[in-house]
């Protein structure tokens, strides 16, 4: 990298994908009320798209604030089930519930990304998946959510697709790091176009 790159997030799955790309960055949590803005926007009756990008754009702004000359890149997953949001299950009931309503239907995952330099944002991308769960009974799920909870409480819907959670699933659409919180093709591919990452 010819400039430095800050991760505006706490995600080790975000600082994983980063690293296993070789590509060179420091972490800085970004202190926002995102509860507080979720339900704002939701008021307003945002498009889960621009929920996505508006809550990965304030991360990014605020900690670009504090690293002048650097790229802050912030992140946000949103699932969508027609128009309703999910956001990450508070308890292993609030995660059973989440997977009994999208057991046997398709939603949708979006993954936002936007990069700020100098506190202006200079790039974005918003990644979409769609899903297809299979109609799960609801022993199976009891007992999915009492063995993963300690790992599926940080994730919206209640599943990771990169564990036990693929066989929740029939069919999935969409590239597999967007599914992971990051698109991290097209992050990449725009690293290499500016000159930051050789290829």
């Amino acid at each position: 990298m010819t400039q430095a790159l800050v991760l505006a997030s706490g995600s080790e799955i975000r600082a994983s994908l980063l690293r296993q790309a070789a590509i060179p960055f420091e972490i800085e949590k970004a202190r926002i009320d995102e509860a507080a803005l979720k339900a704002a926007l939701l008021a307003e009756d945002a498009p889960p798209r621009d929920l996505a990008d508006k809550l990965a754009e304030m991360k990014a702004l605020k900690v670009s604030a504090r690293h002048p000359g650097a790229l802050v890149l912030g992140c946000d997953q949103v699932l969508a089930l027609g128009g309703e949001v999910f956001s990450k299950p508070e308890s292993p009931e609030d995660a059973l519930d989440q997977l009994t309503r999208l057991s046997g239907r398709t939603h949708q995952l979006l993954s936002a990304a936007v990069v700020c330099l100098d506190g202006e944002p200079i790039w974005r991308h918003v990644g979409v998946v769609r899903l297809d769960m299979a109609k799960c009974s609801e022993s199976y799920l009891r007992d999915y959510v009492d063995r993963n909870w300690a790992s599926i409480r940080h994730s919206v819907g209640g599943y990771k697709l990169e564990e036990e959670g693929v066989r929740l699933f029939v069919r999935v659409m969409g590239d597999y790091f967007t599914v992971l919180g990051l698109p991290l093709v097209e992050l990449i591919n725009w690293l290499v176009l500016r000159g930051d990452l050789q290829r």
